[in-house]
């Protein structure tokens, strides 16, 4: 794993979860995955650093393109320890796809977003991720994506 420091001199580490914790996978492709030998976030990001190689990935699968591009940027998310798996489906469904993407937005068009979409979604407020949450997400963002 690598770590990203700050220049205060706490450190960031880039997550690496198991792709069963990735949200939306099925127990198939799950499988799929691992036969694959994509056991973990990290592998899945590390074999489809291309788009042939994204390509590849969905034709040994037979699934469509866009579902692995989806499994690519929510584990690239996953990367940012504060967002981790938990988040990662969350801020793709907001509009979301990487961390470089991330570390531009502004904290309060973020959390607009956010709380719009529970709010669409759940019809309730109350699980929204505070500005605080989502302020860290966005540092953390910006040092990974600086290394």
């Amino acid at each position: 794993m690598k770590t990203y420091h700050k220049t205060h001199g706490s450190s960031v580490q880039a997550r690496d979860w198991p792709i069963a914790q990735l949200p939306g996978l099925s127990n198939e492709n799950q499988s799929q995955l691992e036969g694959c030998g994509i056991s973990t976030t990290a592998q899945l990001i590390g074999q489809t650093k291309t788009p042939t190689a994204k390509a590849l990935l969905a034709h040994q699968l037979q699934v469509n393109i866009r579902y692995v591009n989806k499994w690519v940027a929510m584990a690239d998310l996953a990367s940012i320890p504060s967002v981790g798996c938990e988040y990662c489906g969350l801020l793709l469904h907001a509009g979301v796809a990487s961390p470089a993407q991330l570390a531009q937005m502004p904290v309060g068009r973020l959390h607009q977003q956010i709380l719009r979409m529970h709010v669409a979604t759940m019809q309730r407020n109350d699980l929204t991720p505070s500005v605080d949450r989502v302020q860290k997400w966005i540092e953390q963002a910006k040092l990974v994506i600086s290394h």
